[in-house]
């Protein structure tokens, strides 16, 4: 048995300003198990609790010489630990908000990115079908639906009626649909 179990606090604290290791191992001992139990409870993960509990002994040790404790040994290393749990927690809520805006950044970023690439892809499907279109169909839908002209308008621009401009868009319209009916199935999956 050592010798160091019968010495009270203050004079362990003594000894370990003297870089007394001994000292140290011995408060060490006496309040690890208490601290991580005291953090246990307020983590619930034992690896963290651990971890905290290894910092405040860590800080006592590289900073004894500096060691002002005015009240009792446990009830300052009872305050460092929740000092220590706290911070631990703050960091780890700034670590998940930090992640998250990350993750919804790179999210966003990819739909914006994918919804970019789709349009692009739906417009050259819709062009390449537009291409198929019988000339005259090709011609009455793009001054209609491209260049936004009435059928009136069109009628006089082809020398047609606009009965039949309004039946070859709805002739070309009819056939778009059926084409591209497909394509957007894919796009929605």
């Amino acid at each position: 048995m050592s010798v160091y179990r019968k010495y009270a606090d203050h004079i362990l604290l003594n000894l370990l300003k003297e870089d007394d290791q001994l000292a140290y191992t011995e408060i060490f001992e006496r309040y690890s198990r208490l601290l991580v139990n005291h953090a246990y409870k307020m983590i619930g993960n034992q690896d963290e609790s651990n971890d905290v509990v290894q910092e405040v002994f860590l800080f006592i040790w590289n900073k004894r010489h500096e060691l002002e404790i005015t009240g009792s040994l446990s009830s300052y290393l009872y305050k460092a630990t929740k000092n220590k749990i706290l911070n631990h927690i703050a960091h780890e809520k700034v670590v998940s908000r930090y992640a998250d805006s990350i993750s919804n950044f790179i999210e966003s970023d990819y739909v914006f990115a994918d919804s970019k690439l789709r349009e692009k892809e739906l417009e050259a499907i819709i062009e390449s079908e537009i291409a198929l279109l019988p000339e005259k169909m090709r011609e009455v839908f793009l001054l209609r639906k491209v260049e936004e002209l009435s059928y009136d308008e069109i009628a006089l621009q082809l020398n047609i009626t606009d009965k039949t401009a309004k039946q070859q868009v709805y002739n070309s319209l009819k056939i778009l649909r059926g084409k591209l009916k497909s394509a957007l199935n894919v796009f929605i999956w």
